[in-house]
């Protein structure tokens, strides 16, 4: 592409640089007659445009056949395409879920051309139908044809942008009391919430005692696809009541603890080939916090376990305290 200033009397068929107001003109237009008579009326000898040569690609263009691409099956991937304007186009979610990337492939692309760009969303991001997950933006007017096939090879399937909805949609809460106490309803009208979010329900609340035994017994008796427990004392321990109870009822520790702050104390494991997710006591809030990653990441089908959870540290402080150098408890 060629870009620069040229008398108007070479400027027909090529586009438009910069706006002109004082003529009425947009940026972008394809220069005509009538325009050019128009830049010659109000005193110009000549203007900056933007010339596309045989081997380009206009930005419109450049921008649709990237996005389709990116998106050769919109209802698979569970996400619309707007129409391209201006060398963009955006892709929207056509539902709740997480936007899951290929991020490696997504920063090759990147690495073609600097005039060839998308950004995203991060990774694993939750969402609702109607947001935009990521944008293509062709920069210049028009891109050479041999870095747009490039671009488009690198993102070609498999997807590296998809929206992953819920495949475990039931789900079960076992919340302790201690004696004496009565069931606090804020936990699980906040789990509910995050349920509701993806599309999925809480089908039932049991409440126990904060005892092994009580504790073992009600997650073999649990109806949902997974089972959260919230205990009224933090589990601060793999040895503690609630992890050992799943190990009573026949299941699984698979890790405990998680370096994301507030969530620490989180414990995941499973009972007869279904998720059991011992929450933190941040989880009777509706703030962020790491028990929300968990909880997305398990409801949408994706693998959660040492490693996964290990690598959350990176980002993992959802929240600081208000006095600068005081210890979080």
């Amino acid at each position: 592409m060629k870009f620069g200033e040229v008398p108007l009397a070479e400027a027909h068929g090529t586009i438009l640089a910069h706006s002109v107001p004082h003529a009425a003109l947009s940026k972008g237009i394809t220069l005509g007659a009538g325009h050019l008579a128009s830049l010659q009326a109000i005193g110009h000898k000549t203007v900056t445009v933007a010339q596309l040569e045989d081997e380009d690609v206009g930005e419109d263009e450049a921008a649709m056949a990237l996005a389709k691409a990116l998106v050769p099956d919109a209802e698979a991937q569970g996400v619309r395409l707007s129409k391209a304007s201006k060398g963009r186009v955006n892709v929207m979610s056509m539902r709740a879920g997480l936007v899951q990337l290929d991020a490696n492939r997504i920063n090759a692309l990147n690495r073609i051309d600097p005039m060839i760009t998308i950004a995203t969303l991060p990774d694993l991001t939750r969402v609702v139908a109607g947001v935009m997950l990521a944008t293509i933006k062709i920069i210049s007017y028009g891109v050479a044809k041999t870095n747009l096939d490039a671009a488009c090879a690198v993102v070609a399937a498999p997807f590296a942008l998809r929206l992953r909805t819920a495949v475990l949609t039931k789900a079960s809460l076992i919340e302790t009391k201690h004696p004496g106490t009565k069931a606090q309803p804020k936990g699980r009208r906040v789990l509910e919430e995050r349920m509701d979010r993806l599309g999925c329900d809480l089908v039932e609340t049991i409440d126990v005692p904060h005892e092994q035994s009580a504790i073992s017994g009600a997650i073999i008796r649990a109806l949902g696809e997974v089972v959260f427990i919230l205990t009224a004392s933090a589990t601060s321990d793999a040895n503690d009541v609630a992890p050992t109870a799943l190990i009573a009822a026949g299941g699984r520790m698979d890790h405990f603890g998680m370096p994301v702050d507030p969530g620490n104390l989180l414990f995941i494991g499973a009972h007869t080939d279904r998720p059991v997710i011992g929450l933190p006591g941040c989880a009777r809030s509706p703030a962020l916090n790491g028990a929300d990653w968990v909880i997305e990441r398990v409801m949408c089908g994706l693998p959660v376990g040492a490693d996964q959870i290990s690598a959350m540290g990176v980002g993992g402080l959802l929240k600081e305290i208000p006095e600068r150098g005081r210890a979080r408890g």
